[in-house]
């Protein structure tokens, strides 16, 4: 199901701002439907972007459904060395543990021509987290600018309404002057699907 839903009462901001006058939203009949149809809709999206700048940079968040979705679109003939995939949020546990979303990513897109030098994983397996969210900032900042400007941003959305590992009052909601924050502990099932 597809509604339009008219934002013209939203004035409080210029257009450019609001993305327009109006909004699709899709309801799907249930996950498997919707992320193979997020799939197909980013795959649409790699070839304008890969004609204007040479490339996509995507960024996705962890959980089930964007687990599903990044399946779906593994199997996408796409021009895989144009594509580099950075990591929305991340849990901090070790290199190749099955509670890292970057874990699920590799496992994601073995087998396909995406290099492993195009998903850009956070390295929160360092001790020194401040230090590792700044150079995680900076490879952010190599490809896609700063302030970091991507192509696509794909997130899920966790039972309890959090996305991107973030939840009311956390302090990194208040952080406006970088691109990439810690935020505080989190206190939620794993692979919940935001």
């Amino acid at each position: 199901m597809t509604r339009e839903m008219d934002r013209s009462q939203d004035r409080a901001r210029p257009a450019a701002a609001r993305g327009g006058d109006r909004i699709r939203v899709d309801v799907f009949a249930n996950p498997d439907v919707a992320a193979e149809k997020a799939a197909a809709f980013i795959a649409a999206q790699v070839a304008p972007a890969v004609s204007a700048r040479s490339r996509l940079l995507l960024a996705v968040s962890g959980g089930r459904t964007p687990w599903q979705m990044l399946r779906a679109l593994a199997r996408e003939p796409l021009p895989w060395d144009q594509i580099h995939l950075f990591q929305v949020d991340e849990r901090v546990a070790p290199a190749g543990d099955p509670d890292r979303n970057a874990t699920h990513l590799r496992a994601c897109f073995k087998g396909t021509a995406l290099g492993s030098d195009h998903i850009h994983a956070m390295p929160v397996e360092d001790a020194n987290l401040d230090g590792a969210a700044r150079r995680y900032a900076g490879t952010l900042q190599e490809l896609a600018g700063s302030p970091a400007t991507l192509d696509l941003v794909h997130l899920g959305l966790g039972p309890d309404g959090h996305t991107a590992s973030l939840v009311p009052n956390d302090p990194a909601l208040a952080v406006t002057n970088r691109d990439v924050a810690l935020t505080g502990v989190y206190a939620s099932t794993k692979g919940d699907g935001g």
